[in-house]
């Protein structure tokens, strides 16, 4: 384990780093974060850049290592930093963070493409990282380890020299860059996200035997029912409402709420175990799922497969006819589901169009279940939590793995039924543990930073809208807000303001309540297939509540909050690789319409140039400042805007124009467009700091999509 000691490490303010280096950067870093060390200062210190940054160029992070700290990082190493407070600019101007642990000393490892030099031997790398478009790197003939034109490779740089390209030797080839998984593949070992198994742990997957149901209560009569997303492989929960016949809770419900019983096949210290918390979660691709467990595990002995017994830890809440819960208490079970239903499926047969699996489950299984998320839906309202509405975009793949058609999904009562049941059933992991005085992981959300609010209120003010600074800070002061937009043109983007304004979510054991949900008392439990917080929550469970030997050993807070620190960083590297995958098809998808015209909206504006999202793929791509006229463009902070000093012409986030793709580059993800729309005339809100000249227009796509970020 790293130290824990290591001095404070500061981002230090720099004026004109890149395009926005201003105050948001340093609200845009989540409390936890991956740096990588990139070279030293003057006085010999680290300097340091978070690995995952997509809004312009990252900032510098000075770093101060203890002499007394016994795992010295270098250059090229990475290390878990975690922020400790954020200073005022006009008190210092920085970020102070410690080094959590060091987490590689490898040599750098570059993945992109090869591109051989043919007769004379040796290639150069194309990087697909898109802040890296333009650095290739020179690979000479004896350290190409074969690889051909085309071919999708790892790279590890060698020793620089000043002059020339950057050399480098293959390490990996990943497979050819044109097939059909190449999206996903880019994405894995760019994050370097683990997707091979272990023989140890495959062994011990493989090994397994099914769970008796010794030990457990019988629930298998009970008709539980999955309802899942219609090409689920693993289902780990299963649902069940009664109306309550007890007359001192007319109205009331008896809910089922059961999670598969991971912890019954993977047990502390094991292979299995190691290798869960490894990787932290799965990973869900489009065209594919790094799972968190074998499938043996995942797919086979703990999901919860129609008419099979499977084992269950399950949590029985008596609601009243309001929704709100009267008591709850946990078991472990067998059960077996009664169903396998896709959420579509449930909907259907509610709206009065069953099949022949819903027909027979309509009046005892589905419509209770309806019935008590009505009650439910009473309670959600009441605890009024945040409100957004975003479009959940799904890209529909042909048989060769590429994009045939991106929809968005409808959402259904069917989502929100299984959503507020789930809720519901942390909420009573989370105050069983608590009662008990376990230590567990919580799955916390803390309220939005200052300087977002502050960033926030500027932009509404822009839209005419007050947000009050008077009052506590609660979900319901956005959801006023949102509601204010619903039905207009403003919504999409007010939505998302809301949302950038937000803390990021992470797992630690000490509570601080969940802003977003409004709960005081909160913990995941209800995937522990698929999470590995969850899993510690069942142990959690087990031992608190005495229900087998296999509960959550003897651990430290400060053990569980190193846990909940290398999971969190887990799951937001699931994020960006599955939205890097997104960026990549959709890019491929789009090469072969280069000069088409799309409707799309402003949706970033830094110094460089707008972020445009188009608005039926949602695909994110740049329009440099220099192509938006013939004028000086400067970046006006406070209005969110580009503006012509000349003409006082202006492109604002939020505005809706018609774009022309210009370039696209698959491997990397990155897409540009050229602004075809008359800006608008808005009345400047600062000076003429960070004023602009309209250029040539004929920068390459490398140098002006490497300065891109993707204005989230």
């Amino acid at each position: 384990m790293a130290p824990r000691s290591g001095k404070t490490a500061r981002i230090k303010k720099t004026r004109g780093v890149g395009p926005d280096s201003d105050s948001s950067l340093t609200a845009s870093l989540p409390p936890v974060f991956i740096a990588e060390f990139t070279g030293r200062d003057r006085d010999g210190e680290l300097l340091a850049k978070p690995v995952e940054w997509t809004k312009g160029e990252a900032p510098t992070i000075r770093v101060q290592i203890g002499k007394r700290d016994r795992n010295q990082p270098g250059v090229g190493d990475q290390a878990l930093l975690k922020i400790d407070r954020i200073a005022n600019a006009r008190d210092f101007g920085g970020i102070f963070a410690r080094v959590l642990k060091v987490l590689s000393t490898k040599p750098q490892q570059v993945i992109g493409v090869f591109r051989s030099y043919g007769s004379k031997g040796g290639g150069r790398l194309i990087p697909i990282d898109k802040k890296a478009l333009g650095r290739e790197i020179n690979i000479l003939a004896d350290n190409t380890n074969g690889a051909e034109e085309g071919e999708l490779i790892a790279v590890e740089t060698l020793r620089e020299t000043s002059l020339g390209l950057k050399t480098g030797r293959v390490v990996e080839r990943l497979g050819d860059v044109s097939s059909e998984k190449a999206a996903s593949l880019i994405a894995i070992h760019a994050h370097g996200i683990p997707h091979v198994f272990a023989p140890a742990t495959l062994a011990e997957a493989n090994a397994a035997k099914a769970a008796s149901i010794k030990g457990r209560e019988d629930w298998r009569e009970l008709q539980l029912v999955t309802i899942d997303p219609a090409d689920a492989k693993d289902h780990d929960d299963a649902v069940h409402a009664i109306a309550d016949d007890n007359p001192t809770n007319a109205g009331g419900f008896i809910l089922s709420i059961a999670i598969a019983d991971v912890a019954a096949y993977v047990t502390p210290g094991s292979a299995l175990d190691n290798e869960g918390f490894e990787r932290g979660n799965s990973v869900y691709f489009p065209d594919r799922v790094v799972p968190m467990l074998p499938e043996r595990i995942s797919n086979d002995l703990c999901s919860l497969i129609a008419d099979k017994d499977r084992p269950a830890l399950a949590v029985r809440v008596v609601i009243g006819a309001n929704g709100s819960k009267k008591s709850h208490s946990f078991h472990r079970i067998m059960m077996r589901s009664h169903a396998k239903l896709a959420y579509e499926q449930a909907q259907a047969a509610i709206d009065g169009h069953t099949d022949d699996c819903t027909g027979p489950l309509l009046e005892l299984v589905l419509k209770p279940l309806w019935a008590a998320y009505a009650a439910l839906a009473i309670e959600r309202d009441k605890r009024e939590p945040l409100a957004l509405e975003l479009p959940e975009r799904k890209l529909l793949l042909d048989k060769d793995g590429k994009v045939a058609d991106v929809i968005v999904r409808d959402r259904l009562d069917a989502h929100r039924l299984i959503e507020e049941m789930m809720i519901l059933a942390n909420v009573c992991a989370a105050e069983t543990l608590i009662d008990k005085q376990q230590p567990l992981l919580f799955r916390i959300h803390d309220e939005p930073a200052l300087s977002k609010m502050e960033s926030l209120r500027t932009f509404l003010k822009t839209l005419d809208i007050e947000l009050p600074r008077a009052g506590a800070l609660k979900p319901a002061l956005f959801n006023r807000t949102l509601s204010r937009v619903a039905d207009n043109e403003n919504a999409p983007l007010v939505n998302e303001m809301v949302l950038r304004s937000q803390a990021q979510a992470v797992y630690a054991p000490e509570n601080i309540g969940h802003f977003g949900l409004n709960l005081r008392k909160y913990a995941h439990f209800t995937s522990p297939i698929r999470r590995y917080s969850d899993l510690i929550v069942h142990r959690a469970l087990i031992k608190a509540l005495g229900l087998g030997k296999d509960g959550l050993p003897e651990t430290t807070l400060d053990r569980l909050r190193d846990i909940g620190t290398k999971i969190s960083a887990t799951e937001r590297r699931a994020m960006v690789a599955e939205r890097d995958t997104y960026d990549r098809l959709i890019a491929a998808h789009l090469k072969d319409q280069i000069g088409a015209k799309f409707m799309g909206r402003i949706a970033g504006v830094t110094r460089s140039g707008v972020f445009v999202k188009l608005t039926k793929t949602g695909a994110d791509g740049f329009v440099p400042a220099s192509t938006l006229g013939q004028d000086f463009f400067r970046h006006d902070e406070a209005a969110h805007a580009l503006v012509g000093d000349r003409t006082g012409e202006a492109f604002r986030l939020g505005d809706t124009v018609e774009v022309r793709l210009s370039e696209a580059l698959p491997f990397a993800g990155a897409l540009r467009f050229e602004i075809l729309s008359d800006g608008r005339y808005i009345k400047p809100a600062t000076g003429k700091r960070g004023l602009r000249r309209r250029g040539s227009g004929n920068s390459s796509v490398s140098r002006s999509l490497g300065r891109q970020s993707r204005g989230r």
